[in-house]
């Protein structure tokens, strides 16, 4: 039923339809489960696509919406863009035999039948999505959980399954208003939130390590599982061998938890990672351990927040509330609310949006873990030839070689990754204006630009910035992260084990900070992201002597002209 509200003009959180009962309905009965249809199936980058070129698409959403009418039909979709999250709900598919691609969620609108069941915190009905494999279709059951009466509205819980007052209460902004009290504040984790979803990973013998005489071999054999380190390791105090056991250092792709056998049954080998480096691998533990590097709260200019080289960051999947405390004080100071919404571990920029759109973020959290990272919103762009001004980020590869001392390296030579279309803060589906990562899709060109080049085109499209001065701010950031990862026992911090060694690529851009005068500006690094078991098929081309030089360093302690030691 369509809703009258008579001389009342429908408010924005008043639905537009009802779905009312005709008879007494019992949950035991078996006849009372209904299928309910998706009209429209859609990732959130391809809404506009999808309204401009599937037949009477546009015309049904604006009927189950009951938008306003438009004079045309682009103002029509960008109503349908603002509102539709709404009418959204979302799944998506696991399991090993997915691919990253596939296992990004889908969101769906339910038709007209799905669409008017409203909200309430004590449901008598309860809907589930269900796939049918034989003709890969999805579907949502509708079932009762309770006892109706004819004439009763049915109702279902829209945030079903979370529990925590405030966020349920953030997750119903999209349908609801909230008593807005200006507490963002930051939510600490604590242990078991580090360990949740981790597999159990033991710490080493320590007494153990320290009690082992290490001999100094001349010759060190490697068993690794990468391409391009048997490929490219060729130094002669360095041999490849196929079998583990024969080996002196284990490089493995997996994940390596047995911290504590290893050291027991192996004291002599070393491995390729840390205990409990996750905590800066991954992306939500990673902003809580850059905000232990200082002992301030206090809010800065424009509500920036410490430390400054941390895009703020908030945890969608506990502290979604703050956020949007957070953003309402942006908004009500006039500040741009630009975010970047991101899941904790995939990559390549995958089931990640930029928008402005509170209520799109409130629904990002129900579809999986994802941060909300404030959006660089004047970066530090790069002149590329018959373009224009784009963005670019910078990939340094980062050196762990011990943690009591905490010792790190960082190699000389960084890399560059280039958006393809001039910056500006529209479109932000347009993939090429606003990523940077084209390595990954054939169709998208690859702007290639080596370390030195870069220097060069710096010095001249920047010269009152000294590029030195600007890499010396970004090995201070390094230095002030891996204080504070290595500060703390595990699960807080990065484990002690003289066995491990690893090797990490940082992500990162540059920003223009206004200094206070509203006319000075400085370069302020901002750190994306560290990435577990990088790609180093660029590095290894670019540089043939990476791998030598890496685990020169790494295994020998050697001095190498292209890794300086800066903590």
């Amino acid at each position: 039923m369509k809703i009258d509200y008579e001389d009342h003009p429908r408010g924005r959180y008043d639905p537009a339809w009802a779905l009312i009962a005709l008879s007494d309905i019992v949950p035991s009965d078996r006849n009372q489960i209904y299928l309910i249809d998706h009209v429209w199936t859609f990732k959130p980058n391809n809404i506009k696509r999808d309204l401009q070129v599937i037949p009477g698409l546009l015309e049904r959403i604006c009927n189950l919406m009951q938008t306003p009418k438009c004079d045309n039909r682009e103002g029509s979709i960008e109503i349908i863009c603002k509102d539709i999250w709404r009418y959204t709900q979302t799944y998506n598919f696991g399991g090993p035999d997915f691919s990253p691609e596939e296992r990004v969620p889908m969101w769906y609108v339910l038709d007209e039948v799905g669409t008017a069941i409203t909200h309430s915190d004590k449901p008598n009905f309860r809907t589930v999505p269900f796939y049918h494999a034989p003709e890969q279709l999805a579907y949502t059951l509708l079932f009762p959980i309770d006892v109706i009466s004819e004439g009763d509205v049915i109702t279902r819980d829209f945030v079903e399954g979370v529990g925590d007052s405030q966020q349920r209460e953030a997750m119903l902004i999209p349908w609801k208003s909230i008593s807005y009290t200006g507490d963002y504040t930051h939510v600490e984790a604590d242990a078991n939130y580090y360990l949740d979803g981790h597999i159990v990973e033991t710490l080493p013998n320590l007494d153990r390590l320290h009690n082992s005489i290490r001999v100094k071999a001349i010759k060190l054999k490697v068993y690794s599982e990468y391409k391009y380190i048997n490929d490219y390791l060729t130094c002669n105090d360095f041999e490849i061998v196929d079998n583990e056991n024969d080996a002196d250092i284990l490089w493995y792709l997996n994940h390596f938890k047995m911290f504590k056998e290893l050291s027991e049954d192996s004291p002599q080998k070393f491995v390729n990672q840390f205990p409990f480096e996750y905590v800066i691998t991954t992306k939500d533990l990673l902003a809580n351990v850059a905000r232990t590097c200082t002992l301030s709260n206090k809010l800065l200019n424009d509500l920036e927040t410490h430390p400054l080289w941390l895009p703020t960051t908030f945890n969608l999947k506990i502290e979604l509330l703050k956020f949007a405390e957070y953003y309402m004080e942006r908004n009500k100071l006039g500040l741009d609310n630009h975010w970047i919404c991101k899941p904790y571990n995939l990559a390549r920029g995958l089931d990640t949006y930029i928008t402005q759109n509170l209520e799109f973020i409130c629904r990002l959290a129900a579809s999986g873990p994802k941060i909300a990272q404030k959006y660089l919103e004047n970066p530090v762009l790069f002149e590329r030839p018959n373009i224009g001004l784009v963005k670019f980020d910078i990939r340094y590869v980062i050196l762990l070689t011990s943690v009591r001392p905490t010792k790190i390296y960082v190699y000389n030579n960084f890399f560059l990754r280039f958006s393809n279309k001039p910056f500006a803060l529209n479109n932000f589906d347009d993939y090429e204006q606003h990523f940077t990562v084209m390595n990954y899709n054939e169709e998208t060109p690859l702007y290639r630009l080596m370390c030195d080049e870069f220097k060069d085109a710096w010095a001249k499209q920047y010269e009152n910035f000294d590029w030195n001065s600007v890499e010396k701010s970004i090995f201070s950031m390094f230095s002030e992260l891996f204080k504070a990862a290595t500060c703390k026992e595990p699960p807080f911090g990065i484990g002690e084990s003289p066995q491990s060694r690893a090797l990490y690529a940082a992500d990162l851009m540059l920003t223009w900070r206004n200094t206070g005068d509203g006319e000075t500006y400085n370069i302020q690094p901002k750190l994306l992201e560290i990435n577990w078991m990088p790609d180093c098929q660029r590095a290894c081309e670019y540089y043939p002597n990476f791998y030598n030089d890496i685990f020169s360093v790494m295994f020998f302690d050697k001095y190498v002209d292209t890794c300086v030691r800066i903590l």
